[in-house]
């Protein structure tokens, strides 16, 4: 095959450890075992696709068989032997694909082979690719011979899933894990190598290849070549092309939408997502890029732009900076929790863009109902509560939706405060048990909520000290737990203490007790008789009182 109509991938394959970028420090300790002759009987390289898992094995192959000996690796003039293992030819080197030879009996014909010195070389090496794919009794034939093999015999396995290996293969194995390519690094090889191909692309276009790359070198040699190809004569590959060629866009329009969802503006995110979603964006890269730029909001304060890996420019790095210094973490950490969730249903839903827009309007209003950081102590009055250091706003929700325009569904939605309201000033004052039933329900403090109304008697309730009675249901940590969170609430040390008197009744027995007389009384309406003579067999099994709870 004519070298220029190779892909760009096999073209431009490393032939030498020179030839390797990224992988420094395995190369080094190759050609350090090899010069002083301590070679081991299985070498096991693993990691991401692209990153030259058999491209290394095939290098090794030349290096142990090489006939100018290891005090001088063929470069580029190849002997004979590197010259056939370049070309997969050699008869002492033989190449296996796992996956399509998985069963014991392909391995049992290795090993016969393996009894059989080389012809040519001095060593008879296996080259097992996604040795993974071996079944378990495959595995299990090959071990002996892994372990004490013939002095001319050596393996190279290459994997991308290292789990799926039995531990007793791995320990028999030298392993080496290979890492993802810099962004730097790979950035400077594909540079090159367009140079070499004469081709045009900006610099902003090559940063997006090495963006979608993930460290692949396969990947990103890949995606260049597609991006060449599909560019006219002349033509000069920018970053516009590149998004449309790869289905990306450009990351400004996602930082504004962002802001746009801090807003409350409904119609422009929407639209923005709409003019997103016409350029060929798929909902899951949609999803996955905003979990992207979701994360430099969070933490672009300790974030330099070097260190987003070509994710951003410098104006997308500062328009974050600015937006970010609005928006308080307890709001960045709900919309990454929606936002994974949202990933997930992706896969259950027939329409995807649909729900990418329902996700987009659920943060909206999510927003709507978690402070941040503009917001003042006075704002916080006026809907009854004032904060304090151990206040979380992520446990308060708001009567007023803040720095968004609501709609007329969210003001039906929102209820009306409880007529018992805690007083609270610096420190929470709980001056009752309903009061104290009502702060756990504003903290999220369900267990201790529902320990108070089901198992727990109140016999007296004072500033400071409780006493009660209770169940054999109580919960053994409930004391600790209470009195932790009225002194974390109060500032205060409360006494809590078990009296031998009943007490009252716990609040959900009221309700039972309620309930009941409710059906007791219902049952004697002349409305629940004159349904009995056309229902005989009918029973009353619920009632709903329209009076209020304190008639």
């Amino acid at each position: 095959m004519n070298n220029n109509s190779k892909v760009l991938a096999l073209k431009y394959r490393p032939q030498t450890f020179d030839d390797l970028i990224g992988q420094e420090v395995v190369s080094e300790t190759i050609k350090n075992s090899i010069k002083a002759n301590k070679v081991p009987n299985a070498y096991l390289f693993t990691g991401i696709r692209g990153i030259g898992k058999t491209t290394i094995a095939r290098i090794v192959a030349k290096s142990l068989n090489c006939l100018n000996s290891y005090k001088n690796f063929c470069n580029k003039n190849f002997c004979e032997n590197c010259e056939a293992i370049a070309n997969s030819s050699h008869i002492d080197v033989l190449e296996m694909d796992a996956a399509s030879k998985t069963g014991v009996d392909d391995v049992r014909d290795l090993i016969e082979f393996s009894r059989y010195g080389p012809t040519s070389s001095k060593y008879k090496i296996f080259i097992i690719d996604e040795v993974h794919m071996l079944s378990k009794q495959a595995f299990n034939a090959l071990l002996k011979t892994l372990e004490e093999p013939p002095e001319y015999l050596k393996f190279i396995f290459a994997t991308t899933e290292i789990k799926k290996i039995p531990i007793t293969v791995v320990s028999r194995c030298q392993r080496f894990d290979l890492s993802r390519i810099k962004s730097n690094e790979l950035f400077e090889f594909i540079k090159k190598i367009k140079e070499k191909e004469n081709g045009k692309a900006t610099d902003d276009a090559l940063k997006l290849i090495v963006k979608i790359s993930e460290g692949s070198v396969r990947d990103a040699l890949s995606l260049l070549d597609r991006a060449l190809i599909s560019l006219e004569n002349g033509k000069e590959l920018d970053l516009n092309a590149a998004q449309k060629i790869f289905g990306y866009f450009d990351k400004s329009q996602l930082i504004e939408l962002f802001d746009q969802i801090f807003q409350g503006n409904e119609t422009k995110v929407i639209e923005s997502y709409r003019k997103i979603y016409n350029q060929g964006v798929e909902p899951k890269i949609f999803i996955n890029d905003f979990l992207e730029i979701l994360y430099y909001f969070k933490n672009i304060n300790s974030l330099t732009l070097e260190s987003t890996n070509f994710s951003l420019n410098d104006i997308e790095f500062n328009r974050i900076k600015e937006i970010s210094n609005k928006i308080d973490d307890e709001v960045l950490i709900l919309f990454w929790q929606f936002t994974i969730r949202t990933l997930g249903e992706l896969d259950i839903v027939s329409n995807q863009h649909l729900s990418i827009e329902m996700f987009l309007m659920r943060l909206i209003h999510l927003n709507g109902f978690v402070p941040t950081k503009d917001i003042k102590d006075d704002e916080l009055k006026k809907n009854g509560i004032k904060s304090d250091k151990n206040f979380s706003p992520l446990n308060i929700q708001n009567k007023e939706t803040v720095n968004q325009i609501k709609s007329v569904t969210q003001e039906k939605k929102i209820k009306p405060q409880s007529q018992i309201e805690p007083k609270i000033t610096n420190e929470i004052i709980i001056e009752s048990f309903n009061e104290l039933l009502q702060i756990c329900k504003i903290k999220k403090e369900i267990k201790l909520k529902y320990q108070l109304e089901k198992n727990v008697n109140l016999v007296k309730f004072e500033n400071g000290r409780i006493e009660i009675s209770f169940n054999d249901n109580l919960d053994k940590d409930f004391v600790k737990e209470l009195s932790a969170k009225l002194l974390e609430w109060t500032n205060q040390r409360w006494i809590i203490s078990f009296s031998k008197s009943e007490g009252n009744i716990s609040i959900r027995d009221k309700e039972i007790v309620l309930q009941k007389r409710l059906i007791e009384n219902a049952k004697k309406s002349d409305f629940y008789k004159s349904v009995l003579k056309y229902f005989s067999d009918a029973e009353l099994i619920d009632v709903k009182s329209t009076k209020k709870d304190d008639e």
